[in-house]
């Protein structure tokens, strides 16, 4: 970081005058422990779905069936994640770390993707496809949906200890597969209503702060849902000092399979740049568990959920770019892939006052 710091202070511009960026490229260059970083390429996506116990409350007016049918969506191309990742040259890998529905395996694969219900060691990690490239679906169903927070703990420590794994060992295979970016994804019917007992639960705030309208309800759906939230936490009264606790009173398997995918992004000095409000309650739990996790953490965007203000603001992370989303999938983030790559770009390819024969004030 050092040298990162001292380069930029010896490039053809005046200093600061890339604001975010300097910063953000010296960031990784501590990451990488080399000056200049690698460049953040290719970019792998993990969309991590689940469903929720608590849309039984009506908190979405989306019917969970959804959930299961974008995965579908996913896997035929046809959502926007995978319309971006076209455009960026990203590959999109879909997990079920609990969706309510049984997905099938995919029927081009040469072999079966198998059912997984336990957590996932290092021998028997989901493998690439046989081009190399990485698994379109991976099946790491923890359970078919959480119970209903706001009655009873959406998961067990087992299950979410379970998902976590899951979110280990996905960042692996995409890793293993040459990915030297991650981008977090996330599909799940009513999994805002979780975000928001999770941030409020990690930073202490007010649950009126950090609850939103997600996919988009009404005045008298919001209400519901902030009371709901609200009731989860005088209920459990997480710790935030017990991440997996957290996670297990009012997550959900996305968000704990989040968490273990930004926490193997960081053990293996790759960035992992987050999306959303989902993503920023699960990187919530993973520096809670482990603080030098932050380090690898790059805020995609800023979602327009009151709940990623609030996140960001605890993580001490600055989103790359703000355009009013809220869609999640990983969308945000993936669309912030290329401003990373330019931090990178300018420490490699831009040349000092020395090297340029240029002036200095």
């Amino acid at each position: 970081m050092a040298a990162a710091r001292d380069r930029q202070a010896r490039l053809t511009k005046p200093p600061g005058s890339l604001g975010v960026l300097e910063e953000l490229s010296i960031r990784l260059a501590g990451l990488a422990g080399t000056c200049p970083p690698p460049l953040p390429e290719p970019v792998a996506v993990a969309v991590f779905a689940g469903d929720h116990g608590v849309h039984a409350r009506g908190v979405s007016p989306w019917p969970q069936e959804v959930t299961a049918q974008m995965v579908a969506n996913f896997l035929s191309g046809g959502a926007v994640i995978n319309a971006f990742a076209r455009q960026l040259g990203a590959t999109v890998t879909v997990v079920d770390v609990g969706v309510a529905t049984v997905l099938d395996p995919l029927p081009d694969r040469d072999e079966p993707v198998p059912d997984r219900n336990e957590p996932l060691s290092d021998q028997d990690e989901p493998a690439p496809d046989r081009d190399g490239r990485p698994p379109r679906l991976i099946i790491a169903k923890v359970r078919a949906g959480t119970r209903d927070l706001s009655v009873e703990p959406a998961l067990t420590r087992t299950e979410t200890l379970a998902a976590i794994d899951a979110g280990i060992a996905t960042a692996r295979t995409l890793l293993d597969a040459g990915a030297r970016a991650l981008v977090t994804g996330d599909m799940g019917i009513g999994n805002t209503t979780p975000a928001a007992a999770l941030i409020a639960a990690f930073t202490g705030a007010d649950p009126a702060e950090v609850t939103g309208r997600g996919t988009g309800i009404d005045d008298a759906t919001l209400a519901r849902k902030t009371e709901l939230v609200g009731a989860a936490l005088a209920r459990h009264r997480p710790d935030p000092g017990d991440p997996v606790g957290v996670l297990a009173a009012v997550g959900g398997c996305e968000h704990a399979a989040l968490t273990g995918f930004m926490l193997a992004a960081a053990a293996s000095r790759v960035p992992v740049i987050l999306d959303g409000v989902i993503a920023l309650s699960a990187a919530l739990a993973a520096v809670a568990l482990c603080p030098d996790a932050r380090g690898a953490m790059v805020a995609g965007h800023l979602s327009v959920e009151p709940g990623a203000s609030v996140a960001l603001a605890h993580l001490g992370l600055e989103p790359l770019i703000s355009l009013g989303m809220r869609l999640g999938e990983g969308t945000g983030a993936l669309l912030a892939t290329p401003i990373v790559a330019g931090a990178v770009r300018v420490l490699q390819d831009v040349a000092t006052f020395d090297s340029a024969g240029v002036s200095e004030k």
